[in-house]
């Protein structure tokens, strides 16, 4: 190796440690409902949460190992501490404790808890979904030391969508109340637990009311056809969504 081989490999070994710190590898679990268990999809490789690994392994994320935590119908009480989800992703998260790897939570809840009526607790006040995400990071921090979280804003729906459970315009008027608290979350936790809890995507939402037509599943509801959960399109773009905000989270 000559003079100028060493340098460029010492160059990319300093660049690469500057932005991923001591080590490249992430280890990542999805917490989130029907959208992240990639509900109508038939191909898992198509699924959001797979599609944004693929963009990170491109982006030099390796290695990289993940968890899909995702429940068709769940809302953030189904995620509290005890419960039978929150049990399950902490035993899906000590797989990696010790890990040299960062461990980051990826979490898109409120799409159930604003519902009018079907999903537990629904439909959830703006005041106690707060409470009810802070409850669960809170724990996350404190079993994970080291730990990372990530917090999207949920996606939009059509204000017609009515299947076993009802959202309507209502719920989607309650669901985009749940933006500022999310927001609200991260500078709370900005403050006094500096560097550990971030907020993820925040342009889904609008893309996806632009492009429903395209990236949204048409179902069948008691109100005619509705848009609730991506078409493999939709999952590709979603995918892409939140690489880029974990993306700048290990940057």
């Amino acid at each position: 190796m000559n003079l100028k081989q060493l340098s460029f490999l010492l160059y990319m070994m300093v660049s690469t440690s500057f932005v991923f710190g001591q080590s490249k590898g992430l280890n990542l679990i999805y917490i989130g409902d029907s959208i992240t268990a990639g509900a109508g999809i038939s191909s898992a490789p198509d699924y959001p949460t797979i599609v944004a690994i693929d963009e990170l392994q491109k982006a030099g994320i390796y290695p990289l190992r993940s968890s899909n935590q995702g429940h068709s119908g769940y809302t953030t009480l189904d995620f509290l501490p005890g419960s039978n989800a929150f049990i399950e992703l902490e035993n899906a998260a000590n797989e990696y404790k010790g890990a040299h790897e960062t461990l980051l939570f990826s979490i898109m809840l409120g799409t159930n808890d604003s519902a009018i009526r079907g999903p537990h607790g629904s439909p959830v006040a703006v005041a106690d979904y707060y409470q009810n995400l802070h409850t669960i990071i809170d724990r996350l921090l404190k079993d994970y030391p080291g730990c990372k979280v990530l917090v999207h804003h949920p996606l939009w729906y059509s204000p017609n969508t009515y299947n076993g459970a009802m959202y309507l315009q209502e719920g989607l008027n309650r669901l985009q109340s749940y933006f500022p608290q999310i927001d609200k979350l991260i500078v709370d936790y900005a403050l006094k637990n500096k560097g550990r809890v971030f907020l993820g995507d925040t342009e889904a939402f609008d893309f996806f009311k632009a492009h429903y037509l395209t990236t949204f599943q048409a179902e069948q509801g008691n109100q005619g056809t509705f848009y609730l959960h991506p078409n493999e399109a939709g999952a590709k773009s979603l995918g892409g969504f939140w690489a880029k905000a974990i993306l700048k989270v290990l940057q």
